[in-house]
């Protein structure tokens, strides 16, 4: 099977290696450096632009290089019926994992009120609490979402968790659906946005909903960019209702220079690196699915388009 990789962050050489190892009978090409497009048979894609898939003629299927898929299922140039799958890696949620809890112990022991400290010259004394004592709102619950409420828990936080859909997480108290949202908001002193973009999720944290939150609380985003209205982000952070945010995903991503939120010493932006695919772990993932749509079958972790994931 030939299979065309395109990514702007991934090293094509790392997922060449990895792939051919699992099957080195693959095909692989690097964009722009495909042959005929019509002997293309499958894509490994990271944030192609609109119109890339419609160019090969017998595509069979296309692989996200990640858990986000809004920027594929929104490309309204899709080739119809070509199946769509995600990397579902257990390494990407334990890095996912990773990523949150450091966040989330940096917001709890106050490393941003000793840091802006510092730059003053200053002494700033914190009485450090215990974990128990302390709320982690855990907005999405899905695969990687799990995880990360998972290692909240084993450090003794109160968890809540909320999704579109009920779900039953050891230890965290679940709360699905919007109109259980304000009271989730309401008992989240660090909430932490991991959702997929969908048409329900997109602009989800408005102004009303920031408002929701305890005054005094931190912001962890980590899912997609526009789950959030950033001006009433920049609002709730300049009010002091939020009193810090850790920031991984932006709408527009590099964030432009002149963006507000780079002025806000209480904000740690971070460039969309909170998890990634792993060539070593997901490369058999991948050859498994090709096999699958080689025999006729439907891949593992197929996304739903209408759906957004």
């Amino acid at each position: 099977m030939s299979l065309v990789f395109y990514s702007q962050v991934d090293n094509a050489d790392d997922w060449r290696a990895a792939l051919h190892a699992a099957d080195p009978a693959l095909a692989f090409h690097a964009w722009p450096d495909c042959g005929p497009f019509e002997d293309v048979e499958a894509v490994l894609a990271w944030k192609a632009p609109p119109g890339f898939y419609r160019r090969f003629p017998n595509l069979k299927l296309i692989i996200n290089l990640g858990a986000g898929v809004d920027n594929i299922v929104r490309d309204t140039t899709l080739p119809a019926g070509t199946p769509i799958t995600r990397i579902s890696d257990p390494e990407m949620g334990r890095m996912m994992g990773q990523f949150l809890l450091t966040c989330v112990m940096r917001h709890f022991r106050e490393f941003g009120t000793f840091e802006r400290a510092r730059a003053e010259r200053r002494w700033a004394y914190v009485h450090p609490r215990e974990t128990r004592e302390c709320t982690v709102g855990m907005m999405g619950l899905g695969q990687l979402g799990a995880v990360a409420a998972a290692e909240f828990v084993r450090q003794g936080f109160r968890v809540l968790g909320w999704s579109r859909s009920p779900k039953v997480l050891p230890g965290v108290e679940t709360f699905a659906g919007m109109d259980a949202l304000p009271a989730f908001l309401a008992q989240s002193e660090i909430c932490v946005m991991l959702l997929p973009l969908t048409a329900e999720t997109e602009n989800l944290m408005t102004a009303e909903r920031f408002a929701q939150l305890p005054r005094g609380a931190k912001f962890v985003s980590a899912g997609r960019g526009r789950t959030v209205d950033e001006h009433a982000l920049v609002a709730a952070l300049r009010s002091g209702h939020l009193s810090e945010a850790t920031l991984d995903v932006f709408r527009e991503e590099p964030l432009p220079a002149a963006h507000p939120l780079w002025d806000l010493p209480q904000v740690l932006i971070t460039p969309h690196l909170a998890s990634v695919a792993i060539p070593r772990t997901a490369a058999a993932q991948i050859v498994a699915n090709l096999q699958r749509v080689r025999r006729g079958e439907r891949p593992a972790h197929e996304v739903e388009p209408a759906r957004g994931y």
